[in-house]
């Protein structure tokens, strides 16, 4: 027995002891009416106030027992969190089975009952024996409907969960060894003093739960505070089943197990990178890549490219990968795609009408494009809002500049002209002549002119601060933009939730970035408009990176220096560095882009 294990179970023991103390204050009141009603009847307790009083601690006692009765049947019954998981029967991977239940004999220690994939990072074991877990439940792979897996019988081995990045970027020998101390920890789990220590925790943080419920926010209390009791002995415990599993661990591929674990901070890196620079704005868009395990090795390979600290790890390529120890990878790549969806960004359980899967080959023309139009059409919503003129539309002839004197031929409108907020213009006459961009809203286009439409150079005319130097104009249009992101959100809020089976999960479990700033998203927007603007009339073309997402691509070569350009123009109103990348690209700011 490792020397950890003892000292685990002391650990349990006195988790169990706070349980056994809860219990013993619940039977206290019954211990003394007994005792009241046995002195009573043996007339040791005549007289007066001993009738009353017997009657007085009987009714507390009922009720102490009725109300203790119910939570502790709260806290029986009560369902624990479960992790959402794919879950992996043995005939969709026999292989990886078979691996792991090598390990647990190499170690002798019990194999766990099941093997479950989580769209993460990470790996553990998560018992899921409970009673609540006993019903029926579909098998995802391998299977066909039908009774709970072996995960849900009375005392079974606990599941392990495997991060699925681990499965497609280490290789199988590494898989081994990193999960090597994980499958250990089945055999500290199996020690009843600590299973029976982790279903009261795992009981009361369910009975907090249920304390959220109406007409049960009693319940909530004394679970917390049993949980506060125990809090500390729960986890020296854990840690001791921890220490206990990684000891056993040392006599298998204990010098891999180092290299692999170099591994496992690069999987981290790349999978985060790639999950939020490149599925979170397919997410946004009503997509879900539908191969982000397949992804994350390519995303990987990028990093091992650029960072000198990850050279020779594309090396190990070569080398068998672990998801070839799946049947069908492929089906549970787009699985754990669709639950990582549904963990991060909240969208839906099920693929839909408006929530559709999409290749890695398609992302640049139905993510990438797509979302640059979207963005530009909601700034120039924004600029319609904010009552700003589209100007003329420019003929063959007319100059490009946005300094261009309006046209002369315009009708003048008492309601048109409307300055951009701390232009010096604001506060001007009504007729006061002004720049193309800012020319009058209702002014005629001649629908011979081949310009007319939303144009870069109506955002560039807006944003260019003519001197006033208080940012007001972008602040404005920032805040437009920001509230019309808000209503779209809430708008799409039921059709997400509409999924069938959704859970506790309605909203993202895990939001992989905070909401972004005002200026963050004009910056974003104009970076959008300006993209359009070269797809439409520079010929580039949208791109994906897999580390930074999606990117601007002239003559097949990524552009990286527009976004410092872009804030220039966003948060100090000088277009002209944008305007000579537009001028040196060939994008021409007058003419108008397609929008969606």
């Amino acid at each position: 027995m490792e020397a950890n294990v003892p000292s685990a179970r002391s650990r349990a023991l006195a988790v169990l002891r706070v349980r056994s103390r809860a219990s013993a204050v619940g039977l206290l009141p019954a211990a003394l009416a007994v005792v009241l009603v046995a002195a009573r009847s043996t007339g040791r307790l005549a007289g007066d106030p001993w009738p009353t009083v017997t009657l007085v601690v009987c009714v507390v006692a009922v009720v102490v027992l009725l109300v203790g009765g119910a939570f502790a049947a709260v806290v029986l019954r009560a369902s624990p969190a479960v992790t959402p998981t794919v879950p992996l029967s043995e005939a969709a991977a026999p292989d990886l089975y078979r691996l792991v239940r090598d390990l647990a004999d190499r170690m002798d220690v019990p194999p766990p009952s099941a093997i479950a994939l989580t769209p993460d990072c990470d790996s553990w074991l998560e018992d899921r024996s409970h009673a609540a877990h006993r019903r029926g439940a579909a098998r995802v792979f391998g299977g066909a409907h039908g009774p709970a897996g072996p995960e849900s019988v009375p005392g079974a081995a606990p599941v392990l969960v495997i991060g699925s990045p681990f499965l497609w970027w280490m290789r199988v020998a590494e898989l081994r060894a990193v999960l090597a101390p994980v499958v250990a920890g089945t055999g500290p789990s199996a020690h009843p003093d600590i299973a029976d220590a982790r279903g009261f925790v795992r009981g009361l943080d369910a009975a907090v739960d249920v304390g959220g419920r109406r007409g049960l926010g009693w319940i909530a209390a004394p679970a917390r505070l049993l949980l506060r009791l125990c809090r500390t002995d729960a986890a020296e415990m854990e840690r001791g089943v921890a220490a206990a599993a990684s000891e056993r661990a040392q006599g298998v591929d204990y010098g891999l197990r180092i290299v692999a674990q170099e591994q496992v901070g690069l999987a981290y890196a790349g999978w985060d990178r790639l999950l939020t620079r490149v599925a979170l704005p397919a997410w946004r868009m009503g997509r879900w890549p539908a191969h982000l395990d397949a992804g994350v090795v390519s995303a990987l390979t990028e990093l091992s490219r650029r960072d000198r600290l990850a050279e020779g790890f594309t090396s190990r390529l070569g080398e068998r990968p672990a998801c070839d120890l799946l049947e069908q990878p492929g089906l549970i790549d787009e699985a754990t795609s669709l639950l990582a969806a549904r963990l991060f960004h909240g969208g839906p359980a099920e693929a839909g009408p408006d929530w559709s899967p999409v290749d890695w080959a398609a992302y640049p023309e139905e993510v990438v494009d797509r979302k640059w139009r979207t963005e530009a059409a909601r700034l120039h919503a924004a600029l319609d809002a904010l009552a700003v003129p589209a100007g003329l539309p420019a003929g063959p002839s007319a100059p490009a500049s946005p300094t261009a004197p309006a046209s002369p031929t315009a009708p003048a409108s008492p309601t048109a002209p409307v300055a951009r907020p701390g232009s010096p213009g604001a506060s001007g006459a009504a007729g006061a002549a002004g720049p193309a961009t800012l020319a009058a809203a209702d002014s005629p286009s001649p629908t011979a002119d081949a310009f007319a439409g939303p144009t870069l150079e109506r955002v560039l005319g807006y944003l260019t601060d003519l001197g006033g130097g208080d940012g007001a104009a972008g602040e404005a249009l920032a805040g437009r933009i920001t509230g019309e992101l808000a209503r779209e959100e809430r708008a799409a809020g039921p059709a997400a939730g509409a999924g069938k089976a959704r859970g506790a999960d309605t909203l993202p479990l895990f939001p992989l970035q905070p909401p972004r700033s005002g200026r963050d998203l004009l910056a974003d927007h104009v970076t959008a408009m300006v993209c359009c603007a070269a797809v439409d009339s520079a010929g580039a073309t949208p791109g994906l990176d897999w580390l930074d997402g999606p990117v601007l691509l002239v003559g097949g070569d990524r552009r990286s220096d527009l976004a410092p350009r872009v804030l220039c123009l966003v948060e100090e109103g000088n277009p002209e560095p944008l305007r000579d990348w537009l001028s040196a690209l060939g994008v021409r700011p007058e003419k108008p882009v397609r929008l969606v």
